[in-house]
């Protein structure tokens, strides 16, 4: 199953008096990224979230957005942090002290002390219970993502297998030209050598080993045989169930040699002509590829 890098998912959640929302996306990127945004009093929970996002997804930066809201109808207290209030006040007066200054400390001041007064719930979910539903959110959020990145894997598989039937019809047209070129050769040849000795009668001995060393260094056939293997290996790849897009990417490197080969070996307009054709289609499809997971 072809499978896009690129994607969006989104899961809500309430439990032990919080929302928590988790958006999900990923594009493109060489191997497995996570990055998680969330509230600094739950980083705890930011190694979990990467375990479940890393358990599904195997190719892409993926970024996960995490916001947590407690309830209004939450129950619970709220909790002062006397040693953090002392320490700021006495703090303070030894300020006032060295220095000469005036003032005191107000109710404002206090208030904003970070994480001087923090809410506690008078009925605490379990550790386990907790982690429980976090999983479950997340997980929830990246099966959207995967449906999304599945959707356009789906089109982006179907874009690729047309391509390799393109480039196959181009190389038919190849191999059936390839004889052709070699006659042209001997055309071109004889007319050269005619005109270099001015001579109506020139010798077909040589002039038969010089087309049969042409014959024999344009030869394409082992380049073609390797693409239509290729070819072969990448539909058996479009229809496997794992992860794809690095041995894809291998893959169209080795067609773009052979097709380099098969142009580099054949002097000839018409091949050269059809060897610029496949290079179009497989850096087409190398472009396509690089999304793919």
């Amino acid at each position: 199953m072809v499978r896009s890098m690129t994607g969006f998912g989104q899961a809500n959640r309430s439990f032990a008096g919080y929302h928590v929302q988790m958006d999900v996306k990923s594009v493109n990127h060489r191997y497995c990224e996570v990055q998680v945004r969330m509230p600094r009093e739950w980083m705890k929970y930011e190694d979990l979230v990467k375990r479940v996002v890393q358990q599904e997804i195997k190719r892409g930066r993926v970024d996960v957005f995490v916001s947590v809201e407690r309830k209004t109808d939450a129950a619970g207290s709220m909790e002062i942090n006397w040693v953090a209030a002392e320490a700021y006040r006495s703090a303070a007066d030894q300020l006032k002290a060295k220095f000469g200054l005036e003032g005191s400390l107000t109710l404002q001041d206090y208030l904003r002390i970070p994480e001087l007064i923090t809410f506690r719930e008078t009925d605490e979910a379990a550790e386990e219970d907790m982690e429980r539903e976090w999983t479950l959110c997340v997980q929830e959020a990246v099966q959207q993502l995967i449906q999304m990145r599945t959707l356009e894997g789906a089109h982006l598989g179907e874009d690729t297998l047309q391509r390799v039937q393109a480039l196959e019809l181009y190389l038919e047209q190849a191999r059936r030209l390839s004889p052709q070129a070699v006659q042209d050769y001997a055309v071109k040849l004889r007319a050269r050598i005619q005109e270099l000795m001015q001579q109506p009668v020139i010798d077909e001995v040589r002039l038969a080993t010089e087309v049969a060393v042409f014959a024999d260094r344009a030869n394409v056939d082992e380049e073609i045989t390797r693409l239509l293997s290729h070819f072969q290996q990448c539909r058996q790849l479009l229809s496997s169930p794992e992860p794809i897009g690095r041995k894809l990417d291998f893959l169209v490197q080795e067609m773009n040699r052979e097709v380099n080969t098969i142009g580099s070996k054949a002097n000839h307009a018409g091949l050269t002509a059809i060897v610029v054709e496949m290079k179009a289609e497989l850096e087409k499809m190398r472009e396509q590829i690089q999304n793919i997971e």
